[in-house]
């Protein structure tokens, strides 16, 4: 089950809770039963025998009495928790799990097996076991015999097994859910035609057997008011039976989250057109094609719902006959058609009664018509990531909500002119487009709560009148072109607003005086790239609330106050990076909120770290002056990404890794840590990333490494590494696609399993003592083999990790030598497809195989012992960009194939036993002397002209392998064979002269 999926089904079992319906009330047994009324002893003994079959972790059941307990409370069953009585018998048993707004669970649920004692309460009409855990033990076929069973809730209970057919015994029963039970196969719904009373119904997450319903199908209770099946596996509707249109009552119908496809299920749809008042399709992978015309007769619905499908072209007529219409998702799929025409269609019947109107996600095109008239209700339109265009008009009229974030509409606010003179609008988010010009007058919008601009090409000033939205909580104006001086009048009245985004806006500066206390208190504070240095802002003091702060890049350039840290107390986002703050950081052991991200990079704090907060989820501190141990993250329980690169800290890294297998990212480069690596980084068991470069590590890298079998990137260059290099590397680490062992002393032959790196783009194994050859199988380097331009995207995206905020990111580094120059480079620079295996002790032969490795664009075998010829077919690596084979042993000539590589700019042939002359190209000439320098036998431009007796390597270059097969005997034949035919043709000549005179003087001529 995907995460996607999981988040839409929680959310519905959430829903499901929801369980005050359709009339069902109880006598509550503390305030209106009798005192002289006590339950009866058998339903007693029946709740204390369930209690025996529970572990009640706790206590919840404590209340519960027992038979050693005489006094009053403990043996009235009608006043324990959970409990309640009519004429003195059990008529709700609530057991339910609670959980909180975010669907977590609040206690710990009841664990065990239901007993059967509950037969004794023939009375219940109200039983909720709801979110509780019966650790996959049958649904309890005896519940089928609680006759009096009004409600029934099992939802997310954990049952398995199957559904029992005796729960169609339960006639009265109104209420079902048996959501959230993943292990429930459903084989048949037969008992649901026996359920005469029954008005709602909720399976959703239980799978469908659909096999076992082809011979048998349902039909649906004539009372049946809500149907939900979302989640279910489901392809199609054949189960119901066709006489489904039985169930005259039908309202609510939640399909999504299946496989269904269209037309099927519209058409099964269409059996309920009178009494349909809600439908939910959305999330069904196969719904796709055009929206059929099949909605003329649902002329009471409400609320339709198509969204995340993959529907195209545009909506049909018969959408805007529906005159009840409030709500309409159309969102995240392949509409295609001018908004105009759209809404066109909608304004006709829909227009009078639709106030929720979501196209978000689709193709739309055209600019946004005056809904004024047509949509005089609308309070929500969300037209998000589409392609719109124009300009927005001058009124909306009653309009309350208004999002057309992430489109593409230019010339909005021509002329400056207002919005609307009379304008309800709440929510306007014009965020992510290219909507230009400037923020026109606001005023008119006394009921606006959200202002959404954020991604845009605004420019000029902030009206002031703003601070006087009263009713503002939520401002982004961020990722545009503002500029002028933010000062205490753009808050005037803001005392509800809550988020406040200005990032990335650098012509915005801030003029607060020192004294200054704002009227709100904000939740989301951003304001990265703005000017609001150089003082620490002294107004965010008064500030207690907020959970996200980012000022990053913001010209500060001020000691950290004190004061700050206390107000982190639920900060889960705090980005300072990129300024000039100093000081030492406290004991933040007590400090911030939930699995905080805490960027402090790039600025001028220093100091030991003496805590952190128990559950750091991102820690960036990379760039200061910190020094001392890193023992602080022995007592974190929780990390996710660590950034300590490019500080001064040292000692040996503590090996307590074991409890942070969640973590993503390590980067401990630029330090002074020495010592071994430690062997718990074994455990380490989600590590994609790994950068140890430039300390003073020693001895062999720990075996325990080859458990990190996600590792990506490893970079453990300028160290005192020593020992072979790892036979693990690829195949325990076969993922990797940056390995750079630079600069230490690893020795010993290339392992063979370097070879299965299929992914690599960067292998840097240079300045060691590896010896031996080149393993020729580096041409299996599937990645490298691929061409593509050095121009074009980042190093992949595996190579770099995002640090999930609206705007903050990360991307690794790796430190390579690029074109005789040592560079650090990130993955947002340029595609990098390069071996280094320069400064080492490598012998024999370049393998004719790496010509076969047409992407790669920097080779460098360098300073090794290599012998042989250059290989001819090296033109076939034709993005290469940097070529460095000096100061070896290679002999022969440059191949002519060489002077074909357009993409080549370094070169560096030097200090090896080459000859002949340089191949005439415009791309070998075009290099530097010093490129062939230190070869003997070179020759021609651009060193000095060969000799006459030096053949033109460029006029036949196979003259030289066949010279290899001419022999002695070859002259010594060819002399010979002249000799004869030579005397042979005098022989001839003579006899044909004397024949020739003896026929003259026979005719007398």
């Amino acid at each position: 089950m995907t995460c996607t999926k999981r988040k839409s089904i929680f959310a519905v079992r959430f829903i499901s809770l929801a369980i005050i319906l359709y009339n069902f009330t109880f006598t509550q047994g503390d305030g209106a039963q009798s005192t002289a009324v006590r339950c009866l002893e058998r339903e007693r003994e029946a709740l204390l025998e369930f209690k025996k079959g529970v572990f009640d972790e706790d206590g919840i059941l404590s209340s519960w009495g027992s038979d050693d307990e005489d006094h009053e409370r403990a043996r009235e069953c009608c006043k324990w928790w959970g409990v309640r009585c009519s004429d003195g018998h059990v008529t709700v048993l609530d057991l339910h799990c609670p959980v909180d707004d975010h669907g977590f669970l609040l206690q710990t649920p009841l664990r065990g097996k239901v007993s059967p004692s509950l037969l004794q309460l023939q009375h219940l009409g109200y039983l909720d076991l709801s979110y509780n855990d019966f650790q996959g033990h049958n649904t309890p076929d005896f519940i089928g015999s609680l006759h009096s069973l009004r409600v029934l809730n099992l939802s997310s209970a954990m049952f398995s097994g199957k559904l029992p057919n005796q729960l169609g015994n339960l006639t009265n029963l109104q209420v079902l859910d048996l959501s959230g039970n993943d292990f429930l196969p459903i084989s048949s719904l037969e008992f649901l035609s026996h359920l005469s009373s029954l008005k709602y119904i909720d399976l959703t997450a239980l799978r469908f057997e659909l096999r076992e319903f082809v011979k048998t199908s349902v039909t649906l209770p004539n009372s049946l008011e809500e149907l939900k099946l979302s989640f279910c596996e489901l392809t199609d509707l054949t189960i119901f039976s066709a006489n489904s249109s039985s169930s005259t009552s039908l309202s609510v119908v939640d399909l999504s989250l299946n496989n269904l496809t269209s037309p099927s299920v519209f058409k099964w749809l269409q059996n309920f057109n009178t009494t349909l008042t809600t439908i939910d399709l959305s999330h069904n992978d196969n719904l796709g094609g055009s929206i059929p015309d099949a909605f003329q007769g649902m002329k009471f619905l409400r609320s339709f719902n198509l969204s995340s499908n993959y529907f195209t072209g545009g909506i049909p007529n018969s959408l805007g006959n529906l005159s009840h219409l409030t709500s309409l998702e159309l969102n995240f799929n392949v509409l295609k058609e001018p908004l105009p025409d759209l809404l066109e269609k909608l304004s006709k019947r829909a227009g009078k009664s639709l106030q929720f109107l979501r196209l978000d996600g689709n193709e739309l095109f055209g600019p946004l018509p005056d809904i004024r008239t047509q949509f005089p209700f609308l309070r929500k339109l969300k037209a998000s990531y589409n392609h719109l265009n124009g300009s927005l008009p001058s009124s909306f009229g009653s309009l309350e909500e208004l999002k057309l974030a992430s489109n593409e509409i230019t010339g909005l606010f021509p002329d400056n002119r207002s919005l609307g003179v009379e304008s309800g609008l709440r929510v306007l988010d014009l965020s992510q487009n290219k909507i230009t010009g400037s923020l026109p007058d606001l005023s008119p919008f006394s009921s606006m709560q959200e202002l959404l601009l954020g991604g845009n090409q605004l420019r000029g000033v902030l009206p002031e009148s703003i601070g006087q939205l009263s009713k503002l909580h939520s401002l982004d104006v961020s990722e545009n072109s503002f500029e002028g001086v933010i000062n205490e009048a753009h808050f005037l009245k803001l005392s509800n607003l809550k988020l406040l985004k200005l990032s990335f806006n650098s012509g915005l500066s801030f003029n607060f005086s020192p004294d200054w206390n704002p009227p709100f208190q904000l939740q989301i504070i951003h304001f990265k790239d703005c000017k609001l240095g150089p003082n620490f802002p002294k107004w965010l003091r008064t500030q207690s609330g907020f959970s996200e702060l980012d000022i990053s890049s913001t010209g500060i350039s001020d000691t950290m106050p004190n004061w700050f840290w206390d107000l982190c107390s639920k900060v889960e986002y705090l980005a300072l990076s990129n300024n000039k703050i100093d000081g030492e950081l406290p004991d933040l052991s007590t400090k911030f909120g939930v699995f905080p991200e805490i960027d402090l990079s790039h600025n001028n704090f220093r100091g030991p770290i003496h805590s952190l907060p128990p559950k750091v989820k991102s820690l960036y501190l990379s760039n200061n002056s910190f020094v001392g141990s890193i023992s602080f993250v022995c007592r974190v329980l929780k990390f996710m990404s660590i950034d300590l690169s490019d500080n001064q800290f040292s000692g040996e890294i503590p090996d307590c890794w074991h409890h942070l297998s969640r973590l993503n990212n390590l980067n401990l480069a630029n330090n002074n840590f020495s010592g071994k690596v430690p062997p718990s980084f074994g455990y380490l068991y989600y590590l994609k990333e790994l950068q140890l470069r430039n300390n003073n590590f020693t001895g062999e890298l720990p075996s325990s490494l080859q458990n990190c079998t996600l590792l990506r990137i490893l970079d453990l260059g300028r160290n005192q590494l020593t020992g072979r290099v790892p036979s693990w590397f690829g195949t325990s680490l076969v993922d990797l696609i940056i390995v750079s062992l630079r600069e230490n002393r690893f020795f010993g032959e290339l392992p063979q399993s370097l070879c299965h790196l299929n992914d690599i783009h960067v292998l840097d194994l240079s300045q060691n003592r590896i010896t031996g050859r080149i393993p020729h199988c580096l041409s299996n380097f599937t990645y490298l083999s691929l061409i593509h331009s050095s121009f074009g995207t980042t190093i992949a995206s595996k190579a770099f990790f995002i640090f999930q905020n609206d705007i903050d990111s990360y991307m690794s580094n790796i430190l390579i030598q690029w074109k005789y120059n040592e560079r650090e480079y990130s993955g947002r620079l340029r595609l990098l497809k390069l071996i280094d295996l320069s400064s080492n002790l490598l012998v024999g032969d370049i393998p004719k195989e790496f010509s076969n490795l047409h992407g790669l664009i920097s080779l460098n075998l360098s300073r090794n012992q290599l012998t042989g010829k250059i290989n001819r077919e090296i033109g076939q690596m034709e993005m290469l960009e940097s070529l460095d084979l000096s100061h070896n042993q290679l002999s022969g000539e440059i191949p002519v194939s060489l002077g074909g590589l357009s993409f080549l700019q370094i070169l560096d042939l030097s200090n090896n036993n080459l000859s002949g002359k340089i191949p005439s190209s415009t791309q070998m000439q075009s290099f530097n002397a010093s490129s062939y320098a230190h070869n003997s036998g070179l020759c021609g431009d651009p060193l000095p002209k060969c000799p006459r007796n030096v053949p033109n390597k460029d006029e036949d270059e196979d003259e030289d392998e066949d010279d290899g097969l001419i022999t002695q005997g070859f002259y010594i034949s060819m002399v010979l064979g002249f000799s004869l035919s030579f005397w042979g043709f005098l022989v001839i000549f003579f006899f044909k002269g004397s024949w020739r005179d003896a026929r003259t003087s026979e005719t007398g001529g």
